[in-house]
């Protein structure tokens, strides 16, 4: 794929002002699919998760699934919207191999939510009021699995393979208005915005939201228009492109800001945008074309004959308003300053996703600040070179259980890492971990003071150096004393003793 020029993105910024729209999918995690009775469950084998509705077999009828009607529900008054007291469902018409049916259920003219405005917060402080035009259920496609070449998608793949599991899970989409104003924050205004969606499904419990396993995803539209059309609105906006299914929020921020570059450079050297989706390309950091972008015509909706309007009650809607958590934005400031963490340390916890694991380490009993390096730190390393989440390899309360061991004295910080690999590696708990390795610390004098006398043994005019006023000679012995015992030593307890050595 051949390297598209980019502008540079103050001179884009100069040029053109960035618009953009944004589409987040939130696979909600109800225990059944949105019309049908086939499992909801995440990692099963292949076409394992079906039902005849799934695969859209003659007969068969589509029963809209209660509980994620709630959710929905739940999600648009956390967004601030209106909810409708009449909506319904249509058929979405287009072919594609991993919709078995060759249409998706979906809402178009009259989705459940509507009309409402997100509080996100950049790290510089700045606040932001992201306009909602909808949020509207529908079920997932399936999944296509593109077997051969080097990156695992379509492109150069050798054959694609269909699993139908994911056909049918509910979904809700979130739909913004054109985003005006973010200017050199657009892309993060973008990140920071799905950061939010994110959070706040969290908080709802609606949603497991792991990007990497596309429980949520995002398109990015972007379009720019000259200079000296800001006051336009909506009536002068240029051609936009939608970048699809970016699914982490470093790469959502990338997409943008290249999608920026690439369409000021084309539209500076006279050329025109395409409406079209694209491709996101980790590896590369750059999109690449996908297919002309249709609009809603092209998908000839019409009323879904098989399913009655949604009424919900105002009892209802009501009950749900009532139940709502605090609001992501008030939640992390308030986070970040118990927490004592700087805008950077908390930002980049933000941007791990971890700051759910690391909230419940805390109110497990941990230190702010050492559940941040922990999760931060080893565990995430550990994570990446396994290439799985980090939750999934250790509990905040298997964390705390270390972090003990270290508070009582019995670890350090070099020991307790091997204990949390021990955990994640299943060899039980942290005590049985040390007991079994022969992990604990040594801070009896005894083995203590053998080891010193060998270092110096070693090394003898430490003492006098010492005793010339070069106290930090005393770094020497201790170091070879935690080398000869395997990083057992109490560190502390050496250095005493070499110095009581040098009186």
């Amino acid at each position: 794929m051949a390297q598209a020029k980019l502008m540079d993105f103050e001179e884009a910024l100069a040029r053109f002002e960035p618009v953009i729209g944004l589409e987040v999918h939130v696979e909600l995690n109800t225990r059944t699919k949105m019309f049908s009775p086939a499992p909801n469950v995440f990692g099963s084998e292949p076409n394992t998760n079906l039902a005849p509705v799934c695969l859209g077999l003659p007969g068969s009828l589509p029963v809209i699934n209660q509980e994620a009607v709630r959710s929905s529900i739940s999600l648009g008054l956390a967004l601030h919207c209106d909810i409708a007291e009449r909506s319904g469902f249509a058929r979405k018409n287009y072919f594609y191999p991993d919709m078995g049916k060759n249409y998706q259920i979906s809402q178009y003219d009259d989705p459940i939510a509507h009309d409402g405005s997100v509080e996100i917060e950049l790290p510089s402080g700045r606040i932001v009021h992201v306009p909602i035009e909808r949020a509207h259920m529908e079920e997932d496609a399936g999944k296509l699995n593109h077997v051969g070449g080097a990156t695992g998608r379509i492109q150069g793949a050798e054959y694609s393979l269909v699993d139908y599991n994911r056909a049918g899970v509910p979904l809700v989409e979130i739909v913004t208005r054109p985003i005006f104003g973010g200017e050199a924050d657009t892309p993060e205004i973008a990140a920071a915005y799905v950061s939010t969606i994110r959070d706040i499904v969290l908080a709802l419990g609606i949603s497991d939201a792991r990007m990497e396993r596309g429980n949520l995803r995002c398109d990015a539209n972007v379009s720019l228009r000259p200079r000296g059309n800001e006051d336009a609105g909506m009536s002068v906006l240029g051609t936009r492109t939608e970048t699809k299914n970016v699914n982490s929020l470093r790469s959502i921020e990338r997409a943008v800001r290249y999608e920026i570059q690439r369409q000021a450079q084309i539209l500076a050297d006279g050329g025109s945008i395409t409406q079209e989706t694209r491709h996101w390309h980790e590896d590369t950091g750059a999109t690449s074309a996908g297919r002309p972008k249709s609009d809603a015509d092209d998908y000839r909706y019409f009323p879904e004959p098989d399913l009655a309007p949604l009424t919900p009650s105002r009892e209802l809607v009501e009950e749900l308003r009532a139940a709502l958590p605090e609001h992501p934005t008030l939640r992390r400031r308030r986070l970040r300053e118990g927490w004592g963490f700087s805008v950077l340390e908390f930002q980049d916890v933000v941007n791990a996703g971890l700051l759910e694991p690391i909230e419940a380490t805390v109110a497990a009993g941990a230190a702010p600040q050492v559940a941040r390096k922990w999760w931060t730190g080893e565990i995430a390393r550990i994570a990446n070179d396994r290439g799985a989440a980090a939750v999934d390899l250790i509990t905040p309360q298997q964390i705390v259980s270390v972090t003990e061991l270290v508070d009582a004295g019995t670890l350090n910080d070099k020991l307790a890492r091997q204990v949390i690999h021990g955990i994640i590696d299943g060899e039980g708990t942290a005590a049985e971990i040390v007991e079994a390795r022969g992990l604990a610390i040594v801070s009896d004098d005894g083995p203590l003071i053998e080891a010193i006398d060998a270092a110096l043994a070693q090394q003898p005019d430490v003492l006098e150096k010492i005793r010339d006023g070069k106290v930090q000679a005393a770094g020497a012995i201790i170091g070879a004393v935690m080398k000869a015992m395997r990083g057992q030593a109490d560190a502390a307890r050496v250095r005493e003793l070499v110095l009581e050595r040098a009186q």
